[in-house]
């Protein structure tokens, strides 16, 4: 038998429950993995909280890891047992000591990135990846507005436009958050929403932005896209305070002909290629120390539900470790 989070029901953090669940075999083309470190991301509130729904209930919460390979199906050529390796996409299952995923959704872990780092930096990770790389790339010299810049994904997107040689002008809701946005790259921190175009037009001396890269949702919305020069894009890649309701096409233009999207991780690393693309660029971009992954909480994986809490009081900064044997 095997340990995991489970979930039987939609709800608060107390739907979390640590039980025994019979340990998968691998079909022809999945593989074991037995978790070091799985992550902790919002997506796993909104599919704990049925805002995304699972696939069936019960149901074992999680997407992103690392850990050792101990089993593969016999048609599995990319992975062998032994081998360190991390994953960020797929289908659920993380929260648990050892995991059945489709062999082509791992990647190999570089020898000198640890299994804390990587379990916690590859959903983020991947996602920093294709938020500046493919769905609005970033050209050195420019102006972003970057929204919760001291949460996980947040860090690492200051971090990676530092390196771009963009400006980063960082939206936080505490004065220690702002600290820790300052420390790794932001130019620019604003505490709060309130008077958020007015701030931006001023620090931008009227120019506004390029982009917005919000990860909040509701709340932030309609102050991000007020931050956009004509021809801005608007990326809205998370639902952290709920989702964006409908949205009038004639407000894109009447605010200057600006774009919207909603992106997803999985949509970008949807090819084996791609997914090989984008951990690439990230093992790069942390061993050069460009990016700096900070694992500032750490619990154990039967204490999942005091994670969950603490992220949605928004009182975590950086990147959580769940940890199987902790």
């Amino acid at each position: 038998m095997s340990k995991a989070i489970r979930i039987h029901e939609y709800g608060g953090p107390e739907v979390l429950l640590w039980e025994d669940v019979p340990t998968p075999d691998p079909g022809p083309n999945d593989a074991i993995v037995r978790n070091a470190a799985v992550g902790l991301n919002y997506v796993d509130v909104y599919f704990r909280t049925g805002l995304y729904k699972a696939p069936t209930l019960p149901c074992v919460l999680g997407q992103e890891g690392a850990g050792t390979v101990i089993a593969v199906g016999n048609r599995v050529t990319d992975v062998q047992p032994g081998d360190r390796v991390a994953y960020g996409t797929g289908p659920l299952g993380a929260y648990c000591t050892e995991r059945l995923i489709p062999a082509d959704r791992l990647v190999k872990l570089p020898a000198d990135i640890d299994f804390v780092t990587a379990g916690t930096m590859m959903l983020q990770g991947m996602t920093a990846y294709y938020l500046i790389h493919r769905t609005r790339p970033l050209k050195a010299g420019e102006t972003i507005v970057l929204h919760a810049a001291a949460g996980g994904t947040g860090l690492i997107l200051c971090q990676w436009a530092k390196y771009l040689g963009a400006q980063v002008i960082g939206v936080v809701s505490t004065e220690a958050k702002a600290e820790v946005a300052r420390a790794h790259g932001a130019d620019h921190v604003l505490l709060g929403t309130k008077n958020l175009a007015a701030e931006v037009k001023r620090l931008t001396a009227g120019a506004m932005v390029p982009v917005v890269y919000d990860g909040v949702g509701r709340d932030t919305f309609m102050q991000s896209i007020d931050c956009l020069a004509p021809l801005g894009m608007m990326v809205s890649y998370g639902s952290a305070s709920g989702p964006v309701g409908p949205v009038d096409l004639g407000l894109l233009a009447a605010k200057g002909s600006l774009f919207l999207t909603r992106p997803t991780l999985a949509t970008y690393v949807a090819r084996r290629a791609e997914l090989e693309q984008a951990s690439a660029a990230l093992f790069d971009v942390v061993r050069c120390g460009g990016v700096k992954i900070e694992v500032k909480q750490k619990y154990p994986l039967r204490e999942a539900a005091a994670a969950h809490r603490a992220l949605e009081a928004r009182q975590t900064i950086g990147s959580t470790a769940l940890l199987p044997a902790g």
